[in-house]
């Protein structure tokens, strides 16, 4: 009789708990953890990432690191603890979530890495836009403008992975004209934390050193491109040297339809935020995703979606309208 009461209990314990995977399964908890919502691109990023997901019947839990990784970490361990199935994390430094990624993955988690590649971590996934090909956009949109001359580069953040990959396709592009002699290279810095008042700084000093004598920048994104224009523009020079950018961040489409930023790279955000919203869902569900790609993060090869970017200068400009980015009336034009 016993045994029969408590094999009914086991099996009304089963089928409680097989629901409520089911139930977890149909509204997966998902864990955002973004580097930095002071940046106007990440507010973007999160707002069509939660209505994607949700759309599919998921709910979000947004933290924001504020460019601290130690905050990052324990944020993250907080949506650990919250019992979250999928953790989508836009790492503000790629190289120390090794260990939280472990402590993710023990308690049964997918992870999924957002637009930036967190290294020597056991991450299930990765998606982003082609950032080596972003790096090839940004050299040619300045080359073409300037095929020769004094080069100034200024890089990305030294913790964020992409912005090596930016660097590698930049290189691709200026390597043959460095090797014929056309371009010289008069000096190149990473810019910490993306920061447009340290590229600032950086380019005035790069002005100084050079007497003013350098004839295109290749910024790597448009904070750095924006400091990179306000120190051009104290010397008068604005507008006269070459600049590149990416992400289309509202200034920078400004500066382009005003001729003193060359060119963006235009990241449809709702596409990588959509996409990823599948993703992470389908992770849940523990469904197969659509890869096109594989990185090696230094400790194993991710199963990745590429995205494809878009040159975005002032004769395409209207690109950003036809999408939904911007209005007309947020562009001035």
């Amino acid at each position: 009789m016993n045994k029969i009461i408590s094999a009914a209990i086991m099996t009304a314990v089963l089928a409680l708990s097989s629901s409520a995977a089911l139930a977890d399964a149909k509204n997966p908890k998902i864990g955002f953890s973004i580097d930095d919502l002071r940046v106007e691109r990440w507010t973007r990023d999160r707002d069509f990432f939660i209505a994607a997901a949700e759309k599919q019947g998921a709910k979000v839990f947004v933290q924001s690191a504020d460019a601290s990784e130690q905050r990052q970490i324990s944020q993250i361990e907080n949506l650990i603890s919250r019992g979250v199935d999928v953790l989508v994390i836009v790492p503000f430094n790629a190289t120390v979530l090794n260990n939280t990624v472990k402590e993710a993955k023990k308690a049964g988690i997918k992870v999924l890495s957002y637009d930036r590649l967190i290294l020597n971590a056991d991450i299930d996934a990765y998606i982003s836009f082609d950032n080596e090909k972003v790096g090839e956009m940004q050299a040619e949109g300045v080359t073409k403008l300037q095929p020769k001359g004094n080069y100034y580069l200024l890089g990305g953040s030294p913790t964020d992975n992409n912005a090596k990959m930016l660097r590698e396709g930049q290189m691709k592009v200026l390597k043959p004209f460095i090797d014929k002699g056309d371009i010289k290279i008069v000096g190149q810095q990473w810019v910490k934390d993306w920061s447009a008042t340290e590229a600032l700084s950086i380019v005035e000093n790069a002005l100084t050193a050079n007497g003013n004598k350098i004839d295109a920048i290749v910024a790597s994104n448009d904070g750095t491109a924006g400091g990179a224009i306000q120190a051009l523009a104290a010397q008068k020079l604005a507008g006269k040297v070459p600049v590149s950018g990416q992400d289309a961040d509202l200034a920078a489409v400004k500066r382009v339809i005003a001729g003193t930023q060359s060119m963006t790279v235009y990241k449809p955000l709702k596409t990588i935020a959509a996409e990823a919203a599948r993703l992470a869902v389908q992770l849940a569900r523990n469904e197969k995703p659509a890869y096109n790609s594989s990185y090696d993060n230094g400790l194993k090869k991710v199963s990745t979606v590429l995205l494809k970017p878009t040159p975005l200068t002032k004769a395409n400009v209207n690109i950003l309208v036809d999408d939904g980015f911007y209005t007309k009336a947020q562009l001035g034009n």
